[in-house]
């Protein structure tokens, strides 16, 4: 029997889902939760074999929840399943160990397919999204933005916006990077609009790739 947890911050969404599943062989709900912060709580109650797990709830997201379950209960499966395919997000889910990206508007059998997958060791990824993540890897493995960077626009980067690259480089969300310099999440998207502007970068993705690439390393920034 799989113990699934559901996280969800839509009561009709968390009801719904565990009446469905519940009728599923070999399946068996065994709590919910409305945020992050009950996730963590359950799972010390009672440690699930799969999380179903939303992005976007009050007090802790789906992405911070994720990290800390991970670290904490590294065999946890967890499966981010949301109405969203926002880049920062699935890069952030993937990189802090969920195996699955799944969008809300799958049937319930891709579901329980997606929940023994993962029970199994095996990862699920809408297409959408797969799509997505394998770009992402492919502009990793092709790019060098570190030529195309001129010397003089690094040395235009101040110690404020060095901070912002080195998170970003970790991966952090904007809202994990306000919580962590203790700024506010628009103080931090501006700190980021200006900085791709100094580096000539398009957006977050080829700035995380730059400071792992070289960077604030590179920069003695470290």
């Amino acid at each position: 029997m799989i113990k699934v947890m559901i996280a969800d911050d839509q009561e009709l969404i968390r009801q719904s889902l565990q009446i469905v599943l519940e009728m599923k062989e070999g399946i068996e709900v065994t709590a919910t939760a409305k945020d992050g912060r009950e996730v963590i709580q359950e799972v010390r109650k009672d440690k699930p074999d799969v999380i179903l797990m939303d992005v976007r709830m009050p007090e802790m997201d789906g992405v911070q929840c994720t990290q800390i379950i991970k670290e904490q209960y590294p065999d946890v499966k967890i499966i981010i399943l949301t109405t969203f395919d926002d880049d920062e997000y699935v890069y952030n889910a993937l990189k802090h160990g969920a195996s699955g990206y799944l969008l809300k508007g799958i049937s319930m059998d891709e579901l329980e397919k997606a929940i023994n997958t993962v029970h199994s060791g095996g990862a699920m990824i809408n297409p959408e999204v797969a799509t997505k993540v394998v770009d992402f890897f492919s502009e990793m493995a092709q790019s060098n933005y570190d030529t195309s960077i001129h010397a003089q626009n690094v040395e235009e980067i101040t110690d404020a916006e060095w901070e912002i690259i080195k998170l970003v480089g970790r991966g952090m969300s904007n809202k994990e990077i306000s919580t962590e310099l203790s700024l506010s999440e628009g103080t931090v998207r501006n700190y980021l609009s200006t900085i791709l502007s100094k580096l000539d970068l398009r957006d977050r993705t080829q700035l995380a790739i730059w400071e792992v690439q070289s960077g604030s390393a590179k920069y003695g920034r470290r």
